[in-house]
């Protein structure tokens, strides 16, 4: 089977490559222009150089393939400004990357006749909730419309060696855990008693490329959404696990109430140099668990990767 997949060169779309070689399929990858290298496997990898919003691009991607994996997300994103063009990033938007995207491709793959689509969204995705989960959420709704024989997948926390690339907790690791200040468990309101008790559900990105593979022969899938994640563990649990796992045990915890946060962050979130956006709080606090139990039988995944410091070795072999 020849796949197309978008969002290909990045942490999660390069396991996915890797596992569809390895189950002999054929990956057919939209890479933009000198980003070829970013893919491990790119020499078995057919290559089509290009960008989401070239219709043209696309449609050399899924010309004579039979399934269409769109896997394109960002977790922050970065609106051009013509008075601070040198300062941030050029249009770099969830409207643009989670829906206009989506929308090309599968118009696309209706207009070649290509009927399996496979879409990587988020947990926790709602209409009216930021940008990041409305854009997934009106994704997942025109795929959903479009007669197309889909599959939906909303995972919690991806983690595990990403190889360079960014990953969870690795910007962690950069961003709080390696400056010379004491680490935030972040909490609402002023009083400390619940921080860092929101809770999140990691599952590894080993078991989320296996769940999509896996999905492309698996009729039973087919118009379903499968939520993907792991145990259950509060922010501080995460947090403590990837200080330990990056040999920064002796690291210091303190409270930090989130509303003075927001509205740094609703003043700098803009720049890429701000560790943090004021969304990225707003989600954080929200919780992300899900139970990837429905999905780990189908695809005959019997002992999902549990977040531990087996599976966070990465951290340490990673200065």
């Amino acid at each position: 089977m020849k796949v197309s997949i978008f969002g290909g060169s990045g942490f999660v779309g390069d396991y996915i490559i890797n596992e569809l070689i390895e189950n002999n399929l054929n990956p057919y990858v939209l890479v933009r222009l000198g980003n070829e290298s970013k893919i491990t496997k790119y020499e078995q990898c057919k290559i089509i150089t290009g960008d989401i919003d070239n219709d043209t691009a696309i449609e050399q991607t899924m010309m004579n393939t039979e399934a269409v994996i769109y896997n394109i997300g960002i977790i922050r994103e970065f609106k051009s400004s013509p008075s601070l063009s040198v300062l941030v990033h050029d249009d770099i938007t969830f409207e643009k990357l989670h829906y206009e995207g989506l929308k090309k491709c599968v118009d696309t793959a209706k207009k070649l006749n290509i009927k399996r689509f496979i879409l990587m969204s988020a947990n926790g995705v709602k209409e009216n909730g930021t940008g990041y989960q409305s854009t997934k959420f009106r994704a997942e709704e025109y795929l959903k419309n479009s007669g197309l024989d889909w599959t939906i997948f909303q995972p919690s926390l991806i983690f595990g060696d990403s190889s360079g690339k960014q990953e969870f907790c690795k910007q962690l690791k950069k961003d709080m855990l390696s400056l010379p200040f004491p680490a935030p468990l972040f909490h609402e309101g002023f009083l400390p008693f619940n921080a860092g008790s929101f809770k999140m559900s990691p599952v590894h990105v080993k078991d989320v490329a296996k769940c999509f593979v896996s999905s492309l022969s698996e009729k039973q899938s087919i118009g379903k959404t499968f939520s993907l994640g792991g145990k259950e563990m509060s922010w501080k649990e995460i947090i403590k696990n990837i200080a330990i796992a990056s040999d920064k045990e002796d690291k210091i915890f303190i409270p930090a109430p989130v509303l003075p946060i927001k509205i740094v962050a609703s003043l700098f979130d803009r720049f890429s140099w701000f560790p943090i956006s004021k969304e990225q709080l707003i989600m954080l606090l929200e919780g992300n668990t899900c139970d990837g139990s429905e999905a780990y039988a189908l695809f005959k995944i019997k002992e999902p990767i549990e977040f531990n410091l087996d599976s966070l070795t990465y951290l340490s072999d990673e200065k």
